[in-house]
């Protein structure tokens, strides 16, 4: 029989879980009483079967409460650009007082070149000086001498043996990252150090997780926030330590973006989870390995973070193919209402499910390319939401203007502020002016207010 990566990592994984359930009935484990997925006490009790690890702790003051998330990160030296601390400045500068204070941000510098090191230490303190002491950021790092063997590794999916070495490694990294997090939070979510964040990322987080609970028969090993890589994946607290010995035991085997899949549907998570539109963005432009150019961008990701409420969406405007009015409402870069040349007095109208108080609005048209722009067209809000005489369907029977769109784009922030500031149940884009050329709405995005 030929051992195949995959071959070799479902027995391997065969062999783990069989691992765990002998350590459960031994007194390693013996704090723990139920099932994997309830099993905070144990994580707490620090009483699961821990690596023989020891950690330097370079950087900030350890917590002494328990936090909401944990956000893990691991930095290594780049032959070309460094992102560390961008990074960490989008994390900062785009929380609340408020969501500081429920998160704590571990880095570890995973390189072993000991002059990096202390150069990056001095360059954390000196730019997030309150916030290692308020113990919201720590810095740690693992000796080389706690890492297995990283040469001479098997070249599973033809890498050369330095990629070998690269992905290995990074897979002990983030074991070790794993497991310095477990028990000091609620939920983990690991990042990469060379991303961007949206604004008020931590309480989205906190509403989809809310979101999820409130399905019937919900159980879930990750969700995840972001497409790329290893980039905004959320994990229970409790799950750390059988991650970061499932990294451990596995780390030669494949990168660690594939043992991730694999973990999710080890603890019986079938399909996964991915909101929509992603929280964090990739903005490094060269890998941490050899400097490599890497192009790697979410089209999904946006900066700022619109509640769309539920609605219907209408339109009289001719549609192209299947890309239907409502795509231009859906969450995510990728969808978009594609409709032929629009006469004067076309409209596309979203009513809402529930009157809402409305206080800004963002409408973007055009392709990337710059084409099918719409030219000329007012935003207008709506109230007393009516059936349409024509069947066609619902829409309000009285609309005021709010703006016009300027070179295809509309922006507007703090209309309750600037009207009279009543719920309102409709948006409609009007179009003023004919033109022939079509038309891509690619994004209506609204934040409301109770």
């Amino acid at each position: 029989m030929r051992w195949t990566p995959k071959k070799i990592l479902t027995v391997g994984a065969v062999v783990f879980l069989l691992t765990i359930l002998y350590l459960k009935s031994t007194n390693v484990m013996e704090e723990f009483h139920g099932p994997l997925t309830r099993s905070a006490s144990w994580v707490e009790q620090r009483s699961y079967l821990t690596l023989n690890v020891s950690y330097q702790l370079l950087a900030g003051t350890p917590p002494t409460e328990h936090k909401y998330l944990t956000i893990g990160l691991s930095s290594v030296s780049r032959p070309k650009g460094n992102y560390l601390i961008s990074t960490l400045k989008s994390i900062f500068s785009h929380s609340s007082a408020t969501e500081q204070a429920s998160m704590l941000v571990v880095v570890l510098l995973a390189d072993f070149d000991s002059r990096w090191r202390l150069n990056t230490v001095k360059e954390i303190e000196a730019t997030f000086p309150s916030l290692l002491e308020q113990g919201c950021l720590l810095v740690v790092h693992v000796p080389q001498h706690y890492y297995p063997p990283l040469t001479g590794l098997k070249r599973n999916f033809n890498d050369k043996p330095a990629r070998v070495t690269f992905r290995s490694k990074q897979n002990i990294d983030y074991s070790f990252l794993l497991q310095f997090s477990a028990g000091r939070s609620s939920l983990y979510l690991q990042l990469e150090d060379d991303v961007s964040c949206s604004k008020n990322f931590l309480s989205a987080i906190r509403g989809r997780v809310q979101q999820q609970e409130k399905l019937a028969g919900s159980s879930w090993a990750t969700l995840e926030f972001s497409s790329l890589g290893y980039i905004g994946k959320l994990y229970h607290s409790e799950h750390l330590p059988l991650l970061s010995r499932f990294l451990f035991l596995f780390y030669q085997e494949m990168p660690c973006d594939f043992l991730f899949s694999h973990f999710r549907l080890l603890l019986t998570q079938g399909k996964a989870i991915r909101f929509t539109p992603s929280l964090f963005q990739h903005i490094g432009s060269y890998s941490s390995f050899q400097g490599n150019f890497n192009k790697l961008k979410d089209v999904e990701f946006e900066e700022e973070l619109y509640g769309n409420p539920q609605a219907d969406v209408y339109t009289d405007m001719t549609v192209y193919d299947d890309q239907v009015a409502d795509l231009a409402w859906s969450p995510g870069s990728k969808t978009f209402f594609w409709g032929q040349s629009p006469s004067e007095g076309n409209h596309l109208t979203v009513v809402f499910k529930e009157p809402a108080l409305v206080t800004s609005i963002i409408v973007e048209t055009g392709s990337d390319e710059g084409t099918d722009k719409l030219a000329s067209a007012t935003v207008e809000l709506g109230v007393q939401p009516i059936d349409e005489e024509t069947g066609a369907g619902r829409t309000c029977k009285e609309f005021y203007i709010v703006g016009s769109l300027d070179e295809g784009k509309f922006v507007i922030t703090d209309i309750h502020k600037k009207s009279v500031g009543i719920a309102t149940s409709c948006l409609r884009i009007r179009v003023t002016d004919s033109q022939k050329e079509w038309v891509i709405i690619r994004k209506i995005r609204i934040t409301t207010k109770e």
